[in-house]
């Protein structure tokens, strides 16, 4: 269909019913075969939409009236959220959410992995899905008033200065406001991005949601940071149970948040959190997951899934900080975790002794190199966990778990379509996809984490 078939022009108004959303949260309706994605539509309503861009396959639009909403529509209870990019489904009502996040990731097994024996069980949610974050980032600028922070309208680099986030944690939405008080009375400038001019470029805020420890996190565009000390007297007066203050410089014109060069400007390296029984160091630059009550959830899924008896031997590829080898380390005999970062494999080795685990190893490098080496050694895995990026897995990765048959493989996945692709892969080498459980990570947003159980 080239660009004058298309049934539709740019303004167009057009009445259609909405069928389906795409996997990042639009509306898709279809005019005379022709896709339109509305952001903010709902499957089953009809309404009057603006055509706002036509392309050669598809084109998009928005919502101008409402002729029937769906019985899922609710009011978004946040003030920013028709402008704000942090959420897509303030207007659906949260069970809704729940079940489309289980219908995606149905459709791209099937649709991308050919895999249709296997019914994904209901998305787990949250009974509480507001406040959840434990972590923020916020960028901070510079507008004719003077210093701004808040989060990015959605599909741009323009600050949405806010005072309140409804998914953040009640503690980093006041860390956020004091450090942007105090500076604004200290005259600190935000940073502006298309002149890289200014000092302060994000403020980061994390909470240990067990421990009730905080840490926040300064990131400048330089080494300087202007009455750093007044700034720091006034951060731990302000906030009771700060722990730790740390700078992070950035001087590079990047998007990328942190720098390479981070400093303790005050108290502590680490502040902690638990997760079930274990204890974690956090430190400003550590990943540690941002919805600790739902990640307790996801992790004793992948326990279960890898039915350890005591007797097994395990290796979790992409392990991180050690999260999961630490879960599975409680009821197997021994645990090999790989990652690629080295801080990430520091962090692992302290917070397996933080927890005095004696039955876990920590390997730096890329998983397809370092478990081909552990077999040479003689190391024979049962169980094999897999957590990979966004991207899924490494194709040599999938090819070195083949080769190694474990007898399950436990996949906990951020991202439905690159599950699919390689439970594929998996299907093809011998193995049997047995279950598939979605896991609400992101209440009100289109992400959806999963964990999925493969016997050989």
């Amino acid at each position: 269909m080239s660009k004058q078939q298309a049934p539709v022009n740019k303004n167009d108004v057009v009445e259609v019913t909405i069928e389906d959303l795409t996997h990042d949260g639009a509306g898709v309706a279809k005019v005379d075969g022709y896709a339109l994605f509305i952001p903010k539509a709902l499957p089953g309503e009809r309404l009057k939409a603006k055509v706002v861009k036509v392309k050669k396959g598809y084109g998009f639009g928005r919502v101008l009236n409402m002729i029937e909403a769906s019985p899922d529509r609710v009011e978004a209870p946040c003030p920013v959220f028709n402008q704000c990019g942090g959420c897509q489904f303030q207007h659906m009502s949260y069970d809704a959410q729940l079940r489309y996040k289980q219908k995606q990731v149905q459709d791209v097994l099937e649709r991308i992995g050919k895999i249709t024996a296997v019914t994904v069980r209901p998305t787990i949610g949250m009974n509480e899905p507001w406040r959840y974050r434990n972590k923020a980032q916020v960028p901070v600028g510079e507008r004719e008033g003077g210093l701004i922070a808040g989060f990015y309208q959605e599909r741009s680099h323009r600050i949405i200065d806010m005072d309140e986030c409804m998914i953040q944690h009640e503690e980093n939405d006041k860390v956020i406001r004091q450090v942007k008080e105090l500076a604004r009375e200290l005259g600190i400038r935000g940073y502006d991005e298309e002149k890289h001019r200014g000092t302060l470029r994000h403020v980061v805020a994390r909470y240990g949601k067990n421990t009730g420890e905080i840490m926040v996190v300064l990131i400048t565009r330089g080494e300087e940071l202007p009455h750093k000390k007044t700034l720091i007297e006034r951060i731990h007066t302000a906030i009771p149970h700060v722990k730790s203050i740390v700078q992070n410089v950035n001087p590079k014109r990047t998007n990328v948040i942190f720098g390479d060069k981070t400093k303790v400007l005050w108290g502590e390296e680490y502040i902690y959190d638990t997760i079930g029984d274990i204890k974690f160091a956090i430190s400003a630059r550590s990943f540690y997951q941002v919805n600790p009550e739902q990640t307790k959830v996801l992790y004793d899924q992948a326990l279960e899934f890898a039915n350890l008896t005591g007797s097994e031997t395990v290796i979790d590829a992409y392990c991180g900080i050690g999260t999961i080898s630490l879960f599975l380390a409680q009821q197997a005999k021994h645990v090999y975790g790989v990652e690629i970062v080295p801080e990430a494999i520091s962090d692992a080795k302290r917070n397996a002794r933080l927890n005095g685990f004696d039955n876990v190893q920590f390997a730096v490098g890329e998983a397809e190199k370092v478990m081909p080496w552990w077999y040479a050694q003689g190391v024979r895995a049962d169980v094999i966990v897999v957590d990979p990026p966004r991207k899924g897995c490494d194709e040599a990765l999938l090819k070195t778990i083949l080769n190694m048959k474990p007898d399950r493989v436990v996949y906990v996945s951020c991202n439905p379509a690159t599950l699919a692709r390689d439970l594929r892969v998996f299907e093809d080498g011998g193995y049997e996809t047995k279950d598939v459980q979605p896991v609400d990570m992101f209440p009100w947003t289109t992400h959806v984490e999963c964990v999925a159980w493969l016997s050989r």
